[in-house]
């Protein structure tokens, strides 16, 4: 194992009663993802055994589990939802020799491990890991104990993080609240549901995104493609979309500069249903409505966030595009054992150029961006508009209609039927020219299918590159349905050039991941 580290951040909590300790435990059940060692030092009777035993009854969802010490057995193993858990007591340990006779090197990757009596293996501790180090406190009570938190490594941000959540929460009436994670997507951001009594909402943990190494002119891919940095792009466009009648989310707090956000819990019904799960048809529906009532408004590119603080939308540019469309050279081809040579990279950003004239060139409104199936929710207690919830638009732009209408109609995470797209285009088409009667369906057709075949291009980019880099291999499942929708979209005339180009240098995902109707994977989500 790897020596240890002085990089460190620190704070202490003051642990009055059980109540307290619980709290810190959730605190740190949220922040914990696979691999990850908490340490837990402290004399006899601290508050080590009290602490493994809370997490893991929180992790498991179950305050029943039974949770022995492993004083005798030394090392414990739960398969709990999110990951797996060890909890290990070196207690009985003569000294770090023996470490390896307990199968620590064998234990699963994506274990969170809650390691006692961590001293017994100085010098053989990771240098990523969180130490929580308990004191008696006699003097103010005997169940009184303090916590002194420490973050090595590279667990020292993430210990930050945890405090500075805690003191939001304890600004608010979610300072004693239950918390409990929500599954994640590919995204940085982490959300958790809170209850405190009868009241409910979201918090969403979004910190400042750090810029990547420069791609091009100097500036980084999030730059060039657009992303928002912090979480004033998401204020900003839920409170315009809330003034023009959609159901984003209403903001209960805020603390811009910490990247923290409460939100009203808008439930989690998906637009969604069955096994696999399929489009329900009348909530598309209702999807394509709102996006429709939305493309009809005269929408502003500025808005107000706070007193002197406002957002830009910027414009789905060229550069945008380009940068988006090349993933697929930089990721997927090398997944599939192709390297795009500089001619190969020259014509595809030639000919895409060319293509998305037309997308740069329409008259632009929100863009909303992921306006996919993961994040809407069905409220059918509303009605009209309101009766889809919007989740994620931090990445919003101003750009073409037509590219939100792609995002759901070619959803990359379920299966939509081309008889079911091409209805719904033509429900879509049908309100566009009800209420204006210059929009040209032919026009909107042509750059609804430069935007998905672009949009596609642009994810299989992206999954491959959450399997090889970030070690996210559960995306590739979705490869072959993008794919196909790649390959209905590239069937417009006006993309027969692109259509060549990806006919002679793209291989199609590897046999065996596809069906023979549609060519789409068997296993969704």
């Amino acid at each position: 194992m790897l020596p240890t580290t002085a990089g460190r951040s620190s704070y202490t909590v003051a642990l009055a009663n059980e109540q307290a300790t619980e709290r810190l435990v959730l605190d740190i059940a949220a922040a914990l993802e696979p691999g990850d060692l908490i340490t837990l030092s402290g004399d006899l009777g601290a508050g080590k055994t009290t602490f493994a035993r809370a997490m893991i009854r929180t992790l498991a969802g179950d305050p029943n589990i039974p949770v022995p010490s492993p004083t005798f057995t030394l090392i414990q193993s739960y398969d709990l939802p999110r990951f797996p858990v060890v909890h290990a007591d070196l207690y009985r340990l003569e000294g770090p020799g023996e470490l390896a006779e307990l199968g620590f090197e064998d234990l699963p990757k994506n274990a969170v491990v809650l390691l006692e009596w961590p001293d017994r293996a100085a010098g053989f501790l990771p240098p990523d890991r969180l130490d929580v180090a308990f004191t008696l406190s006699p003097l103010s009570g005997p169940e009184h104990r303090n916590a002194r938190i420490t973050g090595y490594g590279g667990f020292a941000a993430r210990a930050e993080r945890i405090a500075a959540i805690r003191r939001f929460l304890d600004a608010t009436v979610f300072a004693q609240a239950e918390r409990q994670r929500i599954q994640g997507d590919a995204s940085t951001r982490s959300y958790e549901r809170l209850q405190a009594g009868e009241q409910h909402a979201i918090l969403m943990n979004a910190p400042r995104r750090p810029d990547g190494p420069p791609v091009r002119d100097g500036k980084p891919y999030s730059a060039i493609a657009h992303l928002a940095e912090d979480i004033v792009p998401f204020v900003a466009m839920a409170n315009g979309l809330r003034h023009f009648g959609f159901s984003a989310p209403q903001i209960y707090e805020a603390e811009l500069p910490d990247g923290l956000l409460i939100l009203e819990d808008l439930g989690s019904e998906p637009v969604v249903g069955g096994t696999p799960p399929a489009p329900i048809e009348e909530r598309y529906a209702a999807a394509i409505d709102t996006l429709a009532a939305l493309h009809r408004l005269k929408l502003p590119a500025t808005l107000r966030v706070a007193p002197n603080v406002s957002h830009t939308l910027p414009p789905y540019d060229i550069d945008a595009y380009l940068i988006e469309a090349e993933l697929l050279l930089d990721w997927y081809l090398p997944r599939r054992g192709v390297e795009a040579t500089d001619a190969m990279r020259t014509d595809y950003v030639a000919s895409w150029r060319d293509a998305l004239a037309v997308a740069v060139e329409a008259a632009p409104t929100w863009v909303l961006r992921d306006f996919h199936s993961p994040n809407l929710i069905w409220l059918p207690e509303r009605q009209g508009i309101a009766r889809v919830g919007l989740l994620d638009f931090q990445d919003a732009m101003m750009g073409p209609p037509a590219y939100d209408v792609a995002s759901l109609l070619q959803d990359a995470r379920v299966d939509v039927p081309e008889p079911m797209e091409i209805a719904l285009l033509g429900r879509y088409v049908r309100q566009r020219l009800e209420s204006e009667a210059t929009f040209d369906p032919a026009a909107f057709a042509q750059v609804y299918a430069t935007v998905a075949a672009q949009r596609a291009s642009k994810i299989l980019g992206i999954f491959a590159r959450l399997d090889r880099r970030d070690g996210k291999p559960q995306y590739l499942r979705h490869i072959p349905r993008v794919w196909s929708y790649l390959q209905r979209s590239l069937a417009h005339p006006a993309l027969a050039a692109l259509k060549g180009w990806y006919g002679a240098h793209v291989p199609a995902p590897e046999a065996g991941q596809q069906t023979a109707a549609g060519g789409t994977g068997t296993t969704q989500g």
